[in-house]
């Protein structure tokens, strides 16, 4: 199924009661104005614990969430394989924190014990000694994917390793990313992102948003961000000065 040049997009919150701690639900708001704003129709579609998936969806949003719900999401994800089916069909995917977590092979459930993942991510976390990992998070993206600087906020415990069929969504200055001591931050395969940025991310990082609704309606015609940019330079200069709303550490690059 090709999914490239819809008219009309419908995006797929997955488990918002679950995984919605953050307010990473702003995410499928902010797409599906994005799409609006350019004369494209879309469709937010709130999926609750117990509902079916879609595998019909454009794109698939999965927020950050503690470890009991965590692990119910990831065995329903996995019992169902709605989603699994939806990528190999042209979907795009983007989780955030302790979405992005159960994307991968595995992950530390709320006993303390690896657990198995979705397997669309190849990485697996780990929980990480020490305090959390909170504050403001800065990253220069990789430069396949022809972003500007990612701005976002970090809260989580665990230190997720990427394997070779991953690449890192970017590189950290301000914070703590992956935090498995290569500097990397998320991870990318395909259409499939996963990140520890809150923010929500799609709100601070507009050209992220763009990139994403590119990989299911083609080329965007360009919109207005002036707003949008403004907070960008402040939040991310605040982070690089090291303001004590920012983060934890800034990286020698």
């Amino acid at each position: 199924m090709t999914r490239a040049g819809a008219d009309h997009v419908s995006i797929a919150l997955l488990y918002p009661e679950l995984l919605g701690t953050y307010g990473d639900g702003g995410n499928a708001v902010v797409l599906a104005q994005r799409l609006r704003w350019r004369g494209i129709g879309a469709e937010v579609v709130d999926v609750t614990a117990g509902e079916a998936v879609p595998a019909s969806c454009h794109v698939y949003l999965m927020g950050g969430g503690e470890d009991g719900p965590q692990a119910l999401a990831v065995r329903e994800l996995r019992a169902s394989r709605a989603l699994r089916t939806a990528i190999d069909g042209g979907a795009a995917l983007l989780a955030v924190c302790a979405g992005y977590q159960l994307l991968g092979r595995q992950f530390l459930g709320p006993d303390g014990r690896p657990h198995a993942g979705l397997g669309l991510l190849d990485c697996s976390t780990d929980r990480g000694p020490g305090a959390r990992r909170v504050g403001e998070l800065v990253v220069e993206p990789d430069a396949s994917l022809s972003l500007p600087t990612l701005t976002g906020y970090e809260n989580h415990a665990g230190i997720t390793d990427l394997g070779p069929d991953a690449a890192p969504l970017g590189r950290v200055v301000v914070g703590h990313g992956n935090d498995h001591g290569d500097g990397s931050e998320g991870a990318v395969a395909g259409h499939v992102v996963g990140t520890y940025l809150h923010g929500p991310a799609l709100a601070r990082n507009p050209a992220l948003a763009d990139l994403i609704l590119s990989w299911v309606v083609g080329d965007l015609a360009p919109l207005e961000d002036a707003e949008v940019d403004a907070l960008r330079d402040e939040r991310i200069g605040a982070a690089r000065r090291g303001h004590p709303l920012a983060g934890w550490r800034v990286r020698s690059r």
